[in-house]
C-alpha cells in the first residue's frame, strides 16, 4: 500500500517557476554568442579533455544545506577559469551542461531538481562566457585578463546563490538574514579560493607545457585535503547537531512534547522527508506513531516506510537500512510500494527492552542516500530518545500512581478533591454536581475472618461493579479504606437519589471468589452542589455523614440534610442550648498567643471561643460553630467573639503595650454586607485602634474561585482593619491569586508545619508560601509550632511569625497576664520595650 501524501507535497514544483527564466538566459547568450563570434565552437579534443575535468570535478563536493534545499561547491570552478580561456564559447557552455546532466544524474536526484541545477550551470556559465568573450584578446599574464576571468567567475557565482535563495524562499518561505549568510558566506570563501588557485595554475600554463605534470599531482593533493576538510566539517556539524539535540531533550518538559522535539530535530539533522517514532502498545499506554514531515507544520500520524519494517526491528532488536548503498534486502519491494527510495530503522532500547523504532525515510539533499555514518547517528541519537521516553513515561507513571488509588486504580482522594472544585467552579445552570458516597458495611469482618487478601478481593470487585454501571461521564474514586465516591453532573437531586440507589443494588449482589461466596451491605450518602456545599471539601465531608445517617433508616440510601452536619446525636440538641448560652455569657474567649520566631517578642494573640456546656461538658469549637452556621445564629457569635477580645484589648496594660487580637471568620461572614459597618462600631465602642484587630479568613472562604467576599475585605481594609488568609495551602488556590487580595497576613496551615522536620514535602510547601508572601509584602504566621526543630526549620526559611503549643496553649484572659509575665526575659521587665518571651522547656 502506498504511504500517504503529506499536506504540501508538491510545493517544491514552484521551483520551475526559476528554472524556465534561467535555462531561457542560458539558450538567448549562447545564440547571441554564437551568431556574433567568428569562431564559437571547435577544438573538440580539448573540449572533451575539459569535460572529464567537469564531470570528476562533480565527484569532490562541499555541500552547504538550507532546510531541505542544498547546493554545491566543488573545485569545478578551477577547470571552469581555464576553460574560459583555451575553449571556445560555445564549446564551454556545451561542455559544462553536458557535465552537469551527469553528475546530477549520478546522484540520482528528482526531475524537479536535476533540471534546476542544470539551468542554473547553463546560465551561470553563459552569462561569464558572455563577460570573457566581450574582454576580446586575453594574454595570461595580463592583470587585465586576470581581472575579466575573475569578474566571470563571480557572476556566474552570484547567479548561482540567487539562484538557490530564490528557489528555497519559493518552496519554504522567507530565509532569514542569518540562513541567507550562512548559505552565502561560505560558498563565496570557497569560490574566491578556487578562482585564484585557478589563476595561479592559469600563469603555470602559460609558461610552460610541463607544469602540467606538477599541477596533476597539486590538485591531487589539494582533492584529498579538500575531501578530508569537508569530511571535518560535516562531522563537526553532525556532533554539533547531536548536542543541541541531547539539550532540547533534556530541556524538554515532561508534557508530552517529547516527540515533537524529537523528530523534527532527528528530520533536520538526518535530512530526511519523514522522520518517525513508533512506540507499540505497552500496559496502559496506548500505541503511538508520529511522524515530523519536509512539509507539514506539526506531526502526523503516517510513516514514510512500510510497518513491516519496523516491526521487524523491534522484533530482532537490530537496526535496518534499507535502498542506496545499503540495497534493497528483503524489504526492497515493500519500500518501492510504499514509494519510498530508502530508509533507516533502529530500535529504542530501555536496558535490554526493545520499546519503540525510531525511524528516518526519503533522504533529502543533493545526496539521495544514506550513509554507513547516518545509521551510526541515528543509533546514537535513539539512546538519548530512549532514555527521554522512559523518563517521560516514569513521571507520567508518578503522576498517576499520585491521582490513583494503588489497589483498585480509581482516583484517589487527592483527585476526587480536585475534580470536585473543578466541577463546582463551571457548573451550568439547571444542573447539579452530585456527590454519591458509598461505605462497604462489613469489611472490617471479613477482614479480620478471612484476612486482608479477600478484603482487597471486596474492594477490587465493588470497584469493577462501579466502573461498569456508572454513566461514562462520571468520577469514580476510593477515598478511604472502604468508601468509594462517584461525582458527576446530572439534572436533578432526584436523579442523583436514584442513581445511588441503582449503584448500591449493583454492588450488594453476592460476590463469588472461587469456593466463597460473601454478602457484603453498602450503603449510600448523596450531597449536592449547589444546595449541600460548595467546594469538595464540603461536599465530600456532608456526602460521608449521609452515608452514615444511611446505617440506620431502611433502603440504605440517605440525601443530605443540615440536621446531619452534626457529627452525634448530641450535636441535635445544640442549637437552643448555643442560644441560651449566648443568651447568658457561657461562652468563653481564650487566647492563644503569638509572637515572632527570631525575637520571641509578643505580637498578638488569636481569639478562640470555648463552651462549657452544663450537660454534655465541653463542646468542641467545630460542633457550635457548624450549629451557629445552620440555625442562624453566626453573626451573634461572631459579634460576641469581636466584642470580647476588643474589650481585652483596650484593657491590656502590662508592658505599656497595646494586646493586637485575631478573630476568625466564617466565609458566611463576609457575605453579609452590614459586618463592616458592625466592625466600625464595635471598634469605637471599645475604643481600640483598627490597626490591632486582624480578621482571619479560611482560605476557602476567601479564595473561592468568586468576588463575593471581595467588597467585604476592601471595606474592612479601609477602616484600618488587618486581614489574614487562616489555614493557607489546605486549598487548590495558586499562590500567584494572593497579589489580588487585599490581606496583610497568611497563615500557613499547621498540617505542613507540623510535617516541616518528617516531610520534605511539607518543608518545601511552607518554604514556598514564605518566601512568595514576603515578596508580596505580607506577614506569614506559622500555625501549629510544637517542637524546637520546626522553630528552627521556620527561622531558617525566614518564617517571622508563630503560634503553637511550644509557646502556650490557649488561655484564658487572667492566665494570658500570668503566662506573660512568667515567659518574659528578666532583663526586659523594667524595660518600656516589648518583652522577650523565653523558649518554652
Amino acid at each position: 500500500m502506498p504511504r500517504p501524501q503529506a499536506a504540501g507535497r508538491h510545493s517544491s514544483e514552484r521551483a520551475w517557476y526559476v528554472t524556465g527564466p534561467l535555462a531561457l538566459t542560458a539558450v538567448l547568450i549562447s545564440v547571441a554568442i554564437g551568431l556574433s563570434h567568428p569562431a564559437p565552437t571547435g577544438d573538440w579534443l580539448l573540449g572533451l579533455l575539459f569535460l572529464g575535468l567537469f564531470v570528476a570535478a562533480h565527484a569532490t563536493l562541499v555541500l552547504f544545506e538550507v532546510r531541505r534545499q542544498s547546493f554545491t561547491l566543488n573545485i569545478g570552478e578551477i577547470p571552469f577559469l581555464l576553460g574560459l580561456f583555451f575553449l571556445p564559447p560555445l564549446t564551454l557552455i556545451i561542455g559544462r551542461v553536458i557535465a552537469a546532466v551527469i553528475g546530477h544524474m549520478m546522484r540520482r536526484q528528482p526531475p524537479v531538481k536535476l533540471w534546476f541545477n542544470v539551468a542554473n550551470v547553463a546560465a551561470g556559465t553563459s552569462i561569464a562566457t558572455a563577460i570573457v568573450v566581450n574582454a576580446r584578446v586575453l594574454e595570461a599574464a595580463q592583470p587585465h585578463t586576470w581581472l575579466t576571468l575573475v569578474g566571470a567567475m563571480a557572476a556566474n557565482q552570484v547567479i548561482t546563490l540567487v539562484a538557490v535563495l530564490v528557489v528555497i524562499t519559493l518552496v519554504q518561505g522567507r530565509l532569514s538574514t542569518r540562513e541567507i549568510t550562512t548559505t552565502s558566506v561560505p560558498g563565496l570563501i570557497v569560490a574566491f579560493i578556487n578562482t585564484t588557485f585557478g589563476l595561479v595554475v592559469l600563469i603555470l600554463l602559460a609558461q610552460s607545457q610541463w607544469a602540467l605534470v606538477l599541477l596533476v599531482a597539486l590538485i591531487t593533493s589539494f582533492v584529498l585535503a579538500y575531501r578530508s576538510y569537508a569530511q571535518s566539517l560535516r562531522q563537526n556539524r553532525t556532533l554539533s547537531e547531536i548536542y543541541a539535540l541531547t539539550r532540547a531533550i533534556a530541556d524538554t518538559p515532561h508534557d508530552g512534547t517529547i516527540s515533537d522535539v524529537l523528530l523534527k530535530r532527528v528530520r533536520e539533522v538526518l535530512q530526511a522527508e519523514y522522520a518517525t517514532l513508533w512506540l507499540p502498545k505497552q500496559g496502559r499506554y496506548p500505541e503511538v506513531l508520529l511522524s515530523a514531515t519536509a512539509d507539514g507544520q506539526g506531526l502526523v500520524d503516517t510513516a514514510g516506510a512500510p510497518h513491516v519494517l519496523r516491526e521487524h526491528v523491534f522484533a530482532t532488536g537490530a537496526s535496518l537500512a534499507v535502498g542506496g548503498k545499503f540495497g534493497d534486502s528483503q524489504f526492497g519491494d515493500a519500500l518501492r510500494e510504499w514509494g519510498t527510495r530508502n530508509a533507516v530503522v533502529v530500535p529504542l532500547r530501555a536496558g535490554s527492552l526493545v520499546i519503540g523504532c525510531l525511524e528516518v525515510s526519503g533522504r533529502l539533499g543533493d545526496s539521495a542516500h544514506f550513509l554507513p555514518g547516518d545509521v551510526t547517528l541515528l543509533e546514537a541519537i535513539a539512546g538519548h530518545a530512549a532514555v527521554a521516553v522512559e523518563n517521560s513515561r516514569l513521571v507520567d507513571r508518578l503522576r498517576y500512581d499520585a491521582a490513583h488509588d494503588g489497589l483498585t486504580r480509581l482516583a484517589n482522594r487527592r483527585r476526587l478533591t480536585a475534580a470536585l472544585d473543578e466541577s463546582v467552579a463551571i457548573r451550568a445552570p439547571g444542573e447539579v454536581v452530585a456527590v454519591l458516597l458509598f461505605d462497604v458495611d462489613g469489611l472490617r469482618q471479613v477482614n479480620e475472618s478471612l484476612g486482608h487478601a479477600a478484603g482487597d478481593k471486596v474492594l477490587v470487585e465493588v470497584a469493577r461493579r462501579l466502573r461498569a454501571h456508572v454513566p461514562s461521564s462520571a468520577l469514580i474514586g476510593r477515598s478511604g479504606g472502604d468508601e468509594f465516591v462517584v461525582t458527576l453532573r446530572m439534572e436533578s437531586i432526584e436523579a442523583a437519589v436514584q442513581l445511588a440507589t441503582e449503584l448500591r443494588d449493583q454492588i450488594r449482589d453476592q460476590m463469588v471468589f472461587g469456593a466463597l461466596t460473601l454478602d457484603v451491605d453498602t450503603v449510600a450518602g448523596v450531597a449536592v452542589h449547589p444546595d449541600h456545599g460548595s467546594d469538595a471539601a464540603t461536599l465530600l465531608q456532608r456526602a460521608d455523614l449521609a452515608a452514615t445517617a444511611a446505617k440506620s433508616i431502611p433502603g440504605g440510601v440517605q440525601l443530605f440534610n443540615p440536621a446531619l452536619e452534626s457529627r452525634s446525636v448530641r450535636r441535635l440538641g445544640l442549637a437552643g442550648d448555643l442560644r441560651t448560652a449566648l443568651d447568658e455569657a457561657q461562652l468563653e474567649v481564650y487566647y492563644q498567643p503569638k509572637v515572632t520566631l527570631h525575637g520571641r517578642r509578643l505580637v498578638g494573640v488569636e481569639c478562640l471561643t470555648r463552651w462549657e456546656h452544663p450537660t454534655h461538658g465541653s463542646v468542641a469549637p467545630e460542633d457550635f460553630v457548624a450549629v451557629a452556621e445552620h440555625t442562624g445564629q453566626l453573626g451573634r457569635l461572631t459579634e460576641f467573639v469581636l466584642r470580647e477580645g476588643l474589650r481585652r484589648s483596650r484593657e491590656w496594660q502590662i508592658g505599656q503595650q497595646p494586646l493586637p487580637v485575631a478573630v476568625n471568620l466564617s466565609a458566611r461572614t463576609l457575605t453579609d454586607p452590614e459586618f463592616p459597618e458592625l466592625v466600625r462600631a464595635l471598634l469605637e465602642e471599645q475604643q481600640v485602634s483598627p490597626e490591632l484587630l486582624t480578621l482571619e479568613i479560611a482560605e476557602a472562604g476567601v479564595l473561592d474561585g468568586t468576588d463575593r467576599p471581595m467588597p467585604s475585605l476592601r471595606r474592612l481594609r479601609d477602616l484600618g482593619v488587618r486581614l489574614s488568609v487562616d489555614d493557607f495551602g489546605t486549598g487548590y488556590t495558586s499562590l500567584a491569586h494572593l497579589r489580588r487580595l487585599p490581606v496583610h497576613e497568611v497563615k500557613v496551615d499547621r498540617s505542613f508545619v507540623q510535617g516541616m522536620a518528617t516531610d520534605p514535602g511539607d518543608l518545601a510547601i511552607v518554604n514556598a508560601v514564605v518566601t512568595l508572601s514576603q515578596q508580596f509584602g505580607l506577614t506569614v504566621v506559622a500555625e501549629g509550632v510544637e517542637s524546637e526543630l520546626t522553630l528552627e526549620l521556620l527561622q531558617d526559611i525566614g518564617c517571622q511569625v508563630g503560634q503553637g503549643f511550644l509557646f502556650s496553649r490557649p488561655l484564658p484572659y487572667e492566665r494570658l497576664a500570668a503566662w506573660y509575665e512568667a515567659q518574659a526575659d528578666p532583663e526586659t521587665l523594667q524595660s518600656s520595650e516589648v518583652r522577650r518571651l523565653r523558649a518554652v522547656p
